[in-house]
């Protein structure tokens, strides 16, 4: 408060003594007892009535003490329960969270991880089958960048997901604090370390495989590898490791002779006192199969698109495709499923008529260079009175597209691309809208790609730069499979000749034991409109017992999904019912049997020792815990921190003297009215 406010009230208090003294006593001899009470209630609301009109602010300073954050990132993966640590996890986890000193100086949360995080302080349940170690910090160093953070890590170092952990590095704002967890002893041991395989293979073809073994110890040995189909015995090799000779790779070649989901066993022999046997084997699988797609790419001029699409297309390897240019190479269009026109202009007439005569699938896609003129000719249901002048359009998804089920990419954020500009005049009749366009921020409601709804199939693209979205989609997800996957589903849709099913079913013939099984389908009725309202039932059982669940699938979007999660290994065939309705879909899926969390024999002793490296830490051991604690509460880093917060109230916003004004006005009144004044 200033001194000239001060200086204002006091004035104020000395006006209003004054004016109710002139008032009541001022050159009165006899003075009474209600001379004096109409003196002081005359006062006091005078003086109330000035220090509202002086407005004076009352100003408060509070004083808060601002903890740092204690995060105990503990492991919650399979890998710990196989090493036998989780008490001595728990344990530690749970000294920690109860210290005294501890929590007197930090604010302890506690979160576990395994492929994910969860911020549940009862989430250990060690049944993780996949340890992402990278992912977890990373994301643990977000949710807690508002003030200094140590991240107390428990972990046996063991990763089979995601990017290395020892690469990661903290920010400023946050410090890790690992702990190994496990035995770090070195025993002798050999595994298999990864197997790289097609998912597919073609009938009466050979399949390359390759596998990557690890020899842990320093004597020579001897053992064998081989690769089992059931009981027969496929591939064998006889191997030596030693201290320079640790790691080795097998090629091979296996063939695929009869159609369906094909499972093998790689094993390498165990030595006589290996502790862990579970990593010297391990499950992969093969789906031989007896078709492949393949599309040609037409184009009359180079573009970075024409290599996207192709790598887009190839990304499966049930499809092929090839670049070709006209009149530079001859065209046997007989040969393939999918004819991709690119850029069209008139010297594709004659490539196009014989697409309509013989009833071929096609994609147009559009661009700066489409003749807009010789397309229109065509009359396939679209048209547009182009100009010179190029447009940058931007694509909108459509929900309710309902001829295959493809997910959302975040397609608002990907750049535009660049067609011809004009207005676009669309048969809705005949096509399905996939994508709608956007130009200036504006949604217009005209179709950017779509599919006919008829046979034979065809499609389009009105934009080129198509290379950009799959960049965008690498840059977003560290991985082109996003966008290959949306594209993919196009090309499949494109190049089946099938006639439309009611309900259609998609899932896997196979997956492995870490993955969630999920299982999508589609229903429409009977004009071929997608039905979201259908109430659809799966029925599943394991036909290695007789173990059978039901469950309803979840609409999501424009599809029904029904996601199992990690089923047991075996093989499974399931039916798809409408309700009150006789439609229903079967189908069948192996589950191959594979655990990375059981792979591991100690600790990673080596990794957490370069991961704390890297990021200035010591690494403590679980025996020496006293020194991390007495580490965290000297660390001048985590000093709680005193905060101030001053509130400045003017005293106009305080109600209760207003009351208090207006009881003190009443009491006058009645003592008035009481004294028959009034």
């Amino acid at each position: 408060m200033t001194i000239s406010t001060i200086f204002y009230i006091a004035l104020a208090l000395l006006v209003a003594l004054g004016f109710a003294f002139f008032q009541y006593l001022f050159r009165k001899k006899d003075k009474r007892r209600k001379d004096y009470i109409f003196f002081a209630l005359r006062a006091i609301s005078i003086f109330l009535l000035l220090l509202l009109l002086i407005n004076p602010k009352i100003t408060s300073t509070e004083y808060e003490a601002v903890k740092p954050n204690l995060v105990i990132l503990a492991d919650n993966s399979q890998s710990v329960t196989y090493l036998e640590e989780e008490g001595n996890l728990q344990e530690i986890s749970r000294s920690l969270s109860e210290n005294d000193e501890i929590l007197k100086h930090f604010e302890v949360s506690h979160i576990s991880f395994s492929n994910g995080i969860s911020i549940e302080n009862d989430s250990l349940d060690f049944t993780g089958k996949q340890t992402n170690i990278y992912n977890a910090l990373s994301e643990t160093q977000d949710i807690f960048s508002e003030k200094p953070s140590a991240i107390v890590l428990l972990t046996d170092g063991n990763q089979s997901l995601g990017r290395d952990f020892r690469y990661f590095k903290t920010k400023d704002q946050a410090s890790v604090f690992p702990v190994v967890i496990g035995d770090t002893t070195t025993y002798r041991d050999l595994s298999i370390e990864r197997i790289n395989s097609n998912r597919y293979a073609f009938l009466n073809n050979r399949f390359p495989v390759e596998v990557f073994l690890n020899y842990t110890g320093n004597e020579a040995v001897e053992t064998s590898f081989r690769i089992r189909s059931g009981s027969d015995i496929v591939f064998t090799k006889n191997l030596q490791f030693s201290k320079d000779s640790k790691s080795q790779v097998v090629r091979t070649e296996l063939p695929a002779n009869s159609l369906g989901v094909k499972t093998y066993r790689a094993e390498i022999g165990p030595l006589a006192d290996e502790k862990n046997t579970v990593n010297n084997q391990q499950n992969f699988a093969v789906e031989v199969i007896d078709e492949r797609t393949s599309v040609l790419i037409l184009s009359d001029l180079s573009h970075p698109d024409l290599g996207a699409i192709k790598k887009s297309i190839e990304s499966n390897q049930q499809r092929t495709s090839d670049i070709k240019y006209l009149n530079k190479e001859k065209i046997q269009l007989s040969d393939y499923q999918l004819v991709i026109l690119y850029q069209i202009n008139r010297r594709f007439n004659s490539v196009f008529t014989e697409i309509r005569d013989k009833n071929f699938n096609y994609l147009i896609v559009t661009g700066s260079q489409t003749d807009w003129n010789y397309l229109n000719s065509l009359g396939l249901g679209y048209s547009r009175n182009a100009t010179s002048q190029p447009q940058e359009i931007f694509p909108v998804y459509n929900p309710t597209f309902s001829s295959f089920q493809f997910e959302d990419i975040d397609f608002e954020d990907f750049p535009p691309l660049v067609d011809k500009f004009g207005p676009l005049e669309f048969d809705k009749n005949k096509f399905g809208v996939m994508l709608y366009q956007e130009l200036q921020g504006v949604k217009t409601g005209d179709p950017l790609m779509g599919v006919s709804q008829n046979s034979p199939k065809s499609g389009f693209l009105f934009g080129e730069n198509l290379w950009r979205w799959r960049a965008k989609s690498y840059l977003d997800n560290k991985s082109f499979q996003e966008f290959d996957d949306f594209f993919g589903k196009l090309i499949q849709n494109l190049s089946s000749k099938r006639s439309r099913d009611r309900l259609t079913v998609d899932n896997e013939n196979f997956y492995y034991a870490n993955q969630d099984v999920i299982i999508t389908a589609q229903y429409f009725d009977e004009n071929y409109q997608f039905d979201a309202g259908a109430n659809l039932k799966i029925n599943i059982i394991n036909k290695d017992n007789p173990e059978s669940f039901n469950s309803d699938l979840v609409l999501k979007n424009n599809f029904y999904q029904f996601d199992a999660g990690n089923l047991p290994a075996g093989n499974y065939a399931f039916t798809i019912e409408v309700q009150n309705r006789n439609i229903s879909r079967s189908g069948s899926f192996e589950v191959i049997d594979y655990n990375t969390e059981q792979q591991f024999v100690s600790a990673n002793l080596e990794g957490l020792l370069s991961f704390s490296e890297n990021n200035q830490a010591n690494l403590t051991f679980p025996d020496r815990m006293d020194e991390l604690v007495t580490n965290l509460l000297n660390n001048d880093k985590f000093r709680p921190v005193q905060k101030s917060r001053e509130k400045s109230l003017p005293l106009i916003d305080w109600y209760y003297l207003l009351f208090i004004l207006i009881i003190i006005l009443a009491a006058e009144w009645f003592y008035r009215k009481y004294l028959g004044l009034i």
